[in-house]
């Protein structure tokens, strides 16, 4: 069992910034990879970035040159910083974690960006 707390999300206007932390409870080097997905109302939850064990990084069309993913290994902790927000960045940002065949999440955190 791998468990998952994002913090960082929040309320921020259209072109700032938020980063989201999710400290997880293994080893990274335990873990496939970990990523964040979101997940705006009525729209079916999404990958916006993950990171591999071995460091190779992912990103959603929408969120490239945006983003931006990284890890503390000494932490066990994965990050998202989140720069010229949108107000369709707007959702409900989960932290996810794979290993031993399955997928572990967090609660999530929203993050609301007004226009």
């Amino acid at each position: 069992q791998v468990q998952l707390v994002e913090s960082g999300g929040g309320l921020v206007q259209a072109g700032g910034s938020l980063r989201l932390s999710c400290p997880a409870s293994a080893s990274i080097f335990m873990l496939n990879s970990m990523g964040w997905y979101r997940q705006a109302p009525r729209k079916q939850r999404e990958l916006v970035a993950d990171i591999t064990s071995g460091g190779s990084t992912n990103y959603a069309d929408s969120v490239k040159g945006r983003f931006a993913i990284s890890r503390d290994n000494a932490k066990n902790t994965v990050y998202l910083q989140m720069n010229s927000l949108k107000p369709e960045d707007t959702a409900v940002y989960y932290c996810n974690a794979r290993a031993w065949g399955r997928d572990f999440w967090g609660q999530g955190t929203q993050v609301t960006v007004s226009s």
